[in-house]
Order: structure tokens, then C-alpha cells, then sequence
């Protein structure tokens, strides 16, 4: 039989890091003399890996600045965590959530744009990283919508698609689970809207932990 498996994406679904997401965007932006993004233009990239991200932003630029300006995000993201500005709260009834879904036998994992080291000091800080089994970054995989971070995760976990449930708050994490063909669960607490969610293929949308908790069903 194979094993049950909960992905959870981090930024927007785990964690609200949009503060620190969108002051080191400007940051980036600055950094190269271009006036930054609009906050809900970045927003809507939040989950994509940083050099398709930065596409999505600036569509007119070439390949080569897009991951010159990915860099220069990284930067200016490590300069805040040096200066203790980083702010990335769990959402409410999430640190209970996932102590559940472990008690209760799911394995966990995370698939997210985000960095390794990105999303070990995130998951550490919040004293959950002993959590989770697999852990997928933008680090080792092309960006969301491809389905290879779920694969991945699944193959680590001894999981199969109708055994695992893939949770997010854009409409990436949704596309990347239906390509993956597991359950796809929306979250409306995060940087896509619900209608968006629902439009790319959500199978449902949490407005809470709660609900979330009742749509992903019994272990």
C-alpha cells in the first residue's frame, strides 16, 4: 500500500511572508535602476522560481537579466535576514494543523519556490521542520507548474497520486498538482484569489485551517 502524503507549499499557504517577499523585490529592482513592481503584480509571482518570476515582471527583458535580477533579489532577501528583518508568521491553526496530520499518520512534505536554505531557516525557526519527510525547492526543479517537485516528493515518500493531496494558495500550486494528478486543495488565505484558484482546477478552497482540515479527509 502505498503511504498518504501531504505537500503543503510554503510562502502564502504555510507562512505570510509577503512583506519580506515584496520589500526584497523593490529592494531588487531598485538595486538595477528600475522603478519596483506594483505590491499585487509581485504578489501574483509569489511560487514561481525567482528567474521565471522576474519574466513575469519585466516579460521585455532577456533571459540573462532575468537571473541577473533573481540574483540581486537573493541579495537583497539574505541583507534582511542579516538585519533581523524577516518576517514570516505561520498563518493561524497551522502549527496545529500539521502536528495533527502528522499524529494522525500523514506524511508531510513541502514544495515551494523557495530556496533550501530559504526553507530550512523558515521551518526552523518555527520549530516544524522535524515534520516534514521531503522537502522540494525551486533549488532542484524547474518552476511550478511542473509537476517534478511533487513527483520527487511522492517517490521520497512512497506515495501515490491517489494517496497524496497537494495544498497552495496560487494558481501554480493547483496546475502543478493536476499535472501530477494528486487532489489539488486551495487555500484562501493566501496571494491568489479564490476564484482563481477554483478557475485553474481546485477540487476545493479552505477558508480556514478547519476547513482545510476536513477537506484533506481521515488518514
Amino acid at each position: 500500500m502505498s503511504n498518504r502524503l501531504v505537500v503543503f507549499d510554503c510562502d502564502g499557504t504555510l507562512v505570510d511572508s509577503q512583506h519580506s517577499i515584496c520589500t526584497a523585490m523593490v529592494r531588487a529592482f531598485e538595486d538595477v535602476q528600475l522603478p519596483p513592481p506594483e505590491r499585487l503584480a509581485i504578489l501574483s509571482a509569489v511560487g514561481l522560481s525567482l528567474p521565471v518570476a522576474m519574466a513575469r515582471l519585466l516579460p521585455d527583458a532577456e533571459a540573462d537579466f532575468h537571473d541577473h535580477l533573481a540574483d540581486r533579489y537573493k541579495l537583497a532577501f539574505q541583507a534582511m535576514r542579516r538585519e533581523q528583518g524577516v518576517q514570516e508568521p505561520l498563518y493561524p491553526g497551522i502549527a496545529d494543523l500539521v502536528a495533527e496530520l502528522d499524529a494522525a499518520g500523514w506524511l508531510l512534505g513541502v514544495a515551494t519556490g523557495k530556496s533550501d536554505r530559504g526553507l530550512n531557516l523558515c521551518l526552523t525557526h518555527h520549530g516544524i521542520i522535524d515534520r516534514f519527510v521531503t522537502l522540494q525547492t525551486a533549488d532542484r526543479h524547474p518552476s511550478k507548474p511542473h509537476p517534478s517537485m511533487l513527483m520527487t516528493a511522492m517517490a521520497e515518500a512512497g506515495a501515490a497520486p491517489d494517496t497524496t493531496v497537494m495544498i497552495g494558495d496560487t494558481s501554480f500550486d493547483i496546475a502543478m498538482g493536476l499535472a501530477a494528478g494528486v487532489r489539488s486543495i486551495g487555500v484562501a488565505w493566501g496571494y491568489h484569489l479564490p476564484g482563481e484558484l477554483v478557475a485553474a482546477g481546485a477540487h476545493a478552497v479552505a477558508m480556514d485551517s478547519a476547513e482545510l482540515r476536513g477537506h484533506i479527509g481521515a488518514p
